[in-house]
């Protein structure tokens, strides 16, 4: 077949016994050569030499460069040798990352909102620690009261500042007429120094109150404020941990087999998690609202001394109580103008 195939391949002048195929080794240049020559006869002595094509250098060198790793014994067959390994670390795609957070967020919010139905419709079992709501109870309704008394204090401030106002414009206008008629220059002026002293007076006051109102925000809307923010964070841990509970108990309520099994472990380990979450959280609520107590105490019972003292001593007309009770409690008075700017900083 292969001298037919090669009498058809090969020009008309050059016959078949005129054809051989050689092969040359490794140093050599040519790739592949098939020379022609005289070709031995049958009578010959000399027995045909096994027709090998192998691959020269630059073959070879191309073969590398594409990565191929080929092994040529002297038999000449070519074996494929496997290369080196690298095993690289695993790159971490940032958009599958993002898609296992949602999955997780999207699982626990189904979870948790099917457990706040559940305790809605009354159908599914709450976790309740009496003594700790019974505080949170009071606080919030404790929070209540304080906001109105908040409000009406500045309601009084606000009508206070009016007054004062009133009676420092009315001083004026005595003062003026005092000037203007000198027949009723002494009864002008005697009003004109009580609706002066009255304005003093009713600044001080004004001072005690907006004093009073500062401190009692920074109770209400700072510090209490920040331990119903802890209470709202233990509401939901609280809840997370019954929504997992109940996850498990249905686990465990069911068939136990190799399927089953799994699941029962991964649901027992994100319970015991949520575990340890919720009474972390029962805890720093309860150390929140000890020192709340202590310092609402301390707070309100300053306050509450300051703002009768200042209210007694501005009816009873003792200027001097109302202006020792500021010196009391280390409140300065800002002077009338004194936050305006200059006729200087205005140009």
């Amino acid at each position: 077949n292969i001298s037919k195939d090669l009498k058809h391949s090969l020009p008309v002048e050059l016959g078949l016994s005129e054809t051989k195929i050689t092969s040359h080794g490794f140093d050599s240049t040519k790739e592949g050569v098939v020379e022609a020559g005289p070709f031995p006869g049958k009578g010959s002595s000399v027995s045909p030499k096994s027709s090998v094509i192998s691959p020269s250098s630059a073959a070879a060198s191309r073969l590398a460069g594409q990565g191929c790793d080929l092994i040529i014994p002297t038999g000449g067959r070519a074996q494929q040798k496997s290369g080196p390994v690298v095993l690289a670390d695993e790159v971490k795609n940032p958009a599958m990352e993002k898609l296992e957070l949602v999955r997780r967020w999207s699982l626990n919010t189904y979870k948790c909102t099917r457990q706040i139905i559940s305790e809605k419709l009354g159908r599914g079992s709450r976790t309740v620690d009496l003594e700790l709501e019974a505080q949170i109870d009071i606080l919030r309704d404790n929070k209540k009261k304080y906001e109105n008394i908040l409000r009406l204090a500045q309601t009084l401030s606000t009508q206070l500042f009016q007054m004062v106002h009133t009676q420092r414009q009315l001083g004026d206008a005595f003062a003026d007429l005092s000037l203007k008629s000198l027949e009723l220059h002494e009864e002008f002026g005697y009003n004109a120094d009580t609706q002066k002293l009255l304005a003093k007076n009713g600044e001080t006051l004004l001072g005690a109150i907006n004093f009073f109102i500062a401190s009692v925000n920074t109770l209400v809307n700072k510090t209490i404020e920040d331990t119903l923010l802890t209470v709202k964070q233990y509401e939901s841990a609280r809840i997370e941990y019954d929504a997992y509970r109940t996850d498990l108990e249905e686990l465990n309520l069911g068939p136990r087999d190799a399927n089953t099994l799994p699941k029962i472990e991964q649901s027992q380990q994100l319970f015991q998690v949520h575990k340890e979450k919720y009474d972390k959280m029962r805890n720093d609520v309860s150390i929140k609202l000890k020192f709340l107590e202590e310092n609402k105490v301390k707070v309100l019972h300053n306050q509450l001394v300051l703002f009768h003292n200042a209210i007694a001593a501005y009816f009873a007309g003792n200027q001097k109580q109302l202006e020792q009770t500021l010196k009391q409690f280390h409140i300065k008075l800002k002077t009338p103008g004194a936050d305006a700017p200059s006729w200087l900083e205005e140009q």
